[in-house]
């Protein structure tokens, strides 16, 4: 299984740290969450802007079908076929004691 630990990089800007190993100050501990929170904030503005747009285009496609099931349904005449059809054997249909 990979090691779960990050590699040691030569440039020390890029160099992982652990907090709560590190024995840190209070000002860099406000450091490291303020940017923690301005890296969380850039990211859920871009995922609100992704749901937005999969609402839009999830919502569109329900409307869709919604609208080509209404559509479809009113020019069905199946029923108001069978019913000319049998009215019209009713009509013209031969006459025994039974009708």
């Amino acid at each position: 299984m990979a090691d779960k630990t990050p590699k040691e990089s030569p440039a020390p800007f890029a160099t992982r740290i652990d907090p709560a190993k590190e024995g840190l100050s209070k000002e860099q501990m406000n450091f490291i969450r303020q940017v923690e929170l301005e890296q969380w904030k850039k990211k859920t503005q871009k995922l609100r802007g992704r749901n937005v747009v999969t609402g839009l285009v999830i919502g569109a496609l329900v409307a869709g079908i919604y609208g080509y099931t209404f559509y479809s349904v009113s020019q069905e005449r199946i029923m108001d076929e069978i019913d000319d059809e049998a009215k019209h054997a009713r009509i013209h249909g031969p006459r025994t004691g039974a009708n």
